[in-house]
């Protein structure tokens, strides 16, 4: 028997059109997501074919006031994800089971919200806490 290592490799390019300019790009943040608070096929695609779950970049979101972790922006919520923080800067893949996983998130930056992969009201001032510029350029 001859047993042999295999290795596989797979490619994705981001879909980062919602992202105007490079500004703000050196103001990320890294925070941490929770991974339960994300829901499967609404926020993130699942896992299929050797490719692991995946959070799109520029998925809106807030931080959970309880743990200080991160999940989608909800302004219908009251755990502190109806502030919005920022929006995840790169897709983040994870595996199935995993509870948590680090991320980036924008803070600052110019953003067409109309290219964002879901649909996104920007909230008003007094519930956000971060330094972005939101333009429709649909």
């Amino acid at each position: 028997m001859d047993i042999q290592p295999t290795t596989t490799e797979t490619t994705v390019t981001a879909d980062r059109r919602w992202l105007l300019s490079t500004y703000g790009t050196e103001t990320n943040k890294t925070v941490t997501l929770d991974l339960a608070q994300f829901t499967s096929g609404t926020d993130y695609t699942a896992a299929a074919n050797g490719l692991p779950n995946l959070i799109p970049s520029g998925t809106p979101l807030g931080k959970v006031t309880a743990s200080g972790l991160y999940g989608p922006y909800d302004s219908a919520a009251a755990d502190g994800t109806e502030v919005f923080a920022g929006l995840l800067e790169f897709d983040t893949a994870f595996n199935t089971g995993s509870t948590k996983i680090g991320a980036a998130l924008r803070i600052v930056g110019d953003v067409d919200v109309s290219k964002l992969p879901v649909a996104f009201t920007v909230p008003a001032a007094a519930s956000r806490t971060d330094h972005i510029v939101f333009s429709d350029l649909s």
